[in-house]
């Protein structure tokens, strides 16, 4: 999992609540479990006018020029703005998945679903809660300003509007080192390569007969 410890990138509006895992990333993609390749049919029903279906080319699909995502402006976009409870429905790992194959790394939104919120961290995602104030504030920022920035800084858990003001987040502590550090549950397994080694050479000695 790649590190995170600052991004400065283009926000995309995506000015919906109660966005379900099935709108981020529909059921008939979730044959494939590579953890990649999923970024073109991340909110495929709304991007596309017609049903996709895994395998497909999406560059040969017609797009539908209403969804924010399909907008010039917004393309390249790293930091995902939305409302409140992202991420609900079912627990599919594959949202995620979808978002950061697609290039976002951060969703910043007025609340998450429980089991999307952990996924995020899982996968090198940083979920961020802040009021709906602070939200409405900068949906209105970027519809006013193309090319809209935040500084999403990890270590100083704020994020900063290009005005200069932070918004400060909260996060949990562990889930805060592992983003830093950039470890998933195998990497928190493999700080203990050698204590894990040292286990089975001992095992092997004193019980044999599991290796026979």
């Amino acid at each position: 999992m790649d590190k995170f410890v600052r991004l400065e990138g283009l926000v995309a509006p995506l000015d919906r609540a109660n966005v379900d895992t099935d709108a981020i990333i529909p059921k008939q993609f979730l044959k494939s479990i590579k953890r990649s390749g999923f970024g073109p049919n991340l909110f495929d029903e709304w991007r596309y006018m017609d049903v996709g279906q895994p395998g497909q080319d999406c560059s040969q699909r017609p797009k539908n020029p209403n969804f924010v995502l399909n907008a010039a402006r917004y393309q390249g976009a790293q930091i995902l703005l939305t409302r409140q409870n992202f991420g609900c429905g079912s627990s599919r790992e594959h949202a995620p998945w979808a978002l950061l194959d697609y290039g976002f790394r951060v969703v910043i939104a007025e609340s998450f679903a429980d089991i999307f919120f952990n996924n995020c961290f899982k996968n090198g995602i940083l979920p961020i809660v802040l009021p709906a104030a602070e939200l409405d504030a900068l949906f209105a920022q970027v519809e006013a300003t193309h090319g809209y920035r935040l500084t999403v800084d990890l270590a100083q858990q704020v994020v900063v509007r290009p005005d200069g003001k932070a918004l400060p987040f909260v996060v949990d502590a562990f889930r805060k080192e592992c983003l830093l550090n950039g470890w998933d549950d195998i990497g928190l397994t493999l700080r203990h390569a050698d204590k894990i080694k040292a286990f089975e050479e001992k095992r092997r000695v004193e019980q044999p007969w599991l290796f026979a």
